[in-house]
């Protein structure tokens, strides 16, 4: 038997979990390649230069898009009623086109023959635009880290910034780099998952947290860039690649160069009841934008464990990250941009809780030895007492130095009490710093003893999830079914029920996409 890493993870049964994890996303994928969204369509308007909003605070692209809809439907896509328009001199740019059809003035068809031909190339050249500054954001990121230097060590520390107003986050994440955080996450304004919209501009108003804009992400971006360039290194930038603008927001991120992105294949649907369909497609989309984009993606599995045990549910976890990391892989995305979600979430009380957090982690480790990985503190069990919670948090940081994380959050011992202060956050950073400094490189010291409690654990939980995507599989819709049947976090979500089940179109055979094509290679 040929075994791999620290736990001598069997490799056959590796390439097993692997395989069976291909076998159960091949069909969400297409199903995903059949279908389109609203927001995917929004997005490639995004792409073609269309923002703005109407005085109301209606983006442009939405106004646009529902006028299209309205008139032709989604299935075709929207690309060549649109450039069909211009070309027919209906107006002269996209803004005075969505204004016009906002104010019921144009009548959209869909072109036939030469006159869609005309308008794919049309559309194309001008999507293809936006993809070039895309790209051209991405060189810029490697341009900036070759001139100002990259953080010294890993993990990365990665520290949450989440006042509501974008003008009070910049020096809040500004001062959060300058005491060690190599990544900060504008974490998004309550309930904005759930807007089938992109708010446009500066906002002040958020509650418990700042809504994801582009002019947001422009803001914060340019100081980071300014306080990279004071302490020498590169100050990384997260926000959310999530909920019913996913597409949306992905494409935002690209174009105003964002380094990573929540982006996980099921937690809209499993957390903010989202419709299955709808999320397939729109992940889907959003990460052939992250990877063209260079950028990171954070998967969600520590979610999970917020809502079911997190010693009985830890195979969901792994069949989590490895159906994650299918679907990020078909997409385009690399090893190096693939965060998987994990996260300390066992109740302290539990004997051995330690040694389990440092099996789960290890295993992590182990089956992605290539991927960065993202390590979340503990939540769920944290009562309250800041002095155990300081504790757990130290627990916490010495299992990310024991298995060499790449992205470690920074745990608060005021979780559950309040909204962190700045002295939080200061006393936070210095237990991660103390813990890093004397243990930072532990993991190339420490091995678990063969057949020992920690690698007999690691293997029970790799062989349940390979049951697990065995029993998934055997399901007649395959992975649907299983969401369906609440299989993670306890959530059931059916296929045909769910936020934004109405903004799903199944593909005409006409269909065209630009992004999509060129995303796809396909030009």
């Amino acid at each position: 038997m040929k075994t791999t890493g620290k736990l001598g993870l069997d490799t056959a049964q590796i390439r097993e979990a692997r395989t069976l994890a291909r076998r159960v996303g091949k069909p969400i994928v297409r199903t995903a390649q059949r279908h389109t969204t609203v927001s995917v369509e929004r997005a490639t308007l995004r792409l073609a230069g269309l923002g703005g909003a109407d005085s109301e605070g209606t983006p442009w692209v939405n106004r646009l898009a529902d006028v299209v809809r309205a008139d032709v439907g989604l299935e075709h896509g929207l690309a060549l009623p649109v450039w069909d328009a211009l070309l027919r001199g209906e107006a002269d740019d996209l803004e005075t086109l969505a204004q016009k059809a906002s104010a019921g003035s144009i009548t959209f068809h869909l072109p036939e023959g030469k006159d869609a031909i005309r308008a794919a190339k049309a559309s194309h050249k001008a999507v293809g635009r936006g993809i070039k500054q895309i790209d051209r954001r991405r060189v810029e990121r490697e341009r900036v880290i070759a001139k100002v230097g990259d953080a010294p060590r890993k993990p990365w520390i990665y520290l949450i910034v989440a006042t509501g107003d974008i003008y009070e986050d910049i020096p809040q994440a500004q001062n959060a780099a300058r005491e060690g955080a190599d990544v900060i996450a504008v974490i998004r304004s309550t309930g904005q998952s759930l807007l089938d919209f992109v708010p446009e501009g500066a906002t002040r108003e958020g509650f418990a947290g700042t809504y994801a804009t582009q002019e947001n992400f422009r803001l914060m971006r340019a100081a980071l860039d300014e306080t990279s360039r004071e302490l020498g290194r590169y100050v990384r930038l997260t926000n959310y690649a999530s909920g019913l603008c996913m597409p949306e927001i992905a494409a935002l991120a690209g174009l105003e160069r964002l380094d990573m992105m929540l982006n996980d294949s099921m937690y809209g649907i499993l957390f903010r009841d989202i419709n299955p369909i709808r999320t397939f497609v729109d992940q889907r989309f959003s990460r052939q934008v992250h990877a063209r984009a260079g950028i990171i993606i954070n998967t969600g599995e520590d979610n999970y464990l917020t809502t079911a045990d997190a010693v009985e549910a830890a195979h969901t976890v792994t069949t989590s990250q490895l159906l994650n990391e299918y679907f990020a892989k078909e997409a385009g995305l690399e090893d190096w941009q693939l965060g998987l979600g994990h996260a300390f979430e066992i109740d302290p009380e539990v004997p051995d809780s330690f040694r389990l957090e440092l099996a789960h982690a290890m295993l992590a480790r182990d089956l992605f030895p290539k991927a960065p990985l993202k390590w979340m503190p503990p939540t769920r069990h944290m009562t309250g007492d800041v002095f155990k919670g300081y504790l757990l948090d130290g627990f916490f940081n010495l299992v990310g130095a024991l298995t060499d994380q790449g992205i470690l959050l920074v745990g608060m011992m005021t979780e559950a009490v309040v909204t962190p202060w700045l002295s939080d956050r200061d006393l936070a950073l210095q237990n991660v710093r103390y813990v890093m400094n004397a243990a930072g490189n532990l993991h190339e010291d420490f091995s678990p003893k063969p057949g020992g409690f920690i690698v007999n654990r690691a293997q029970e939980v790799l062989g349940d999830s390979i049951t697990l995507l065995q029993d998934i599989e055997g399901h007649p819709n395959g992975l649907l079914d299983a969401i369906a049947d609440g299989t993670f976090g306890l959530m059931k979500r059916p296929a045909d029920k769910g936020r934004g089940l109405e903004g799903v179109a199944k593909k005409a055979r006409d269909y065209y996409n630009p992004a999509t094509e060129i995303l796809e290679g396909r030009l």
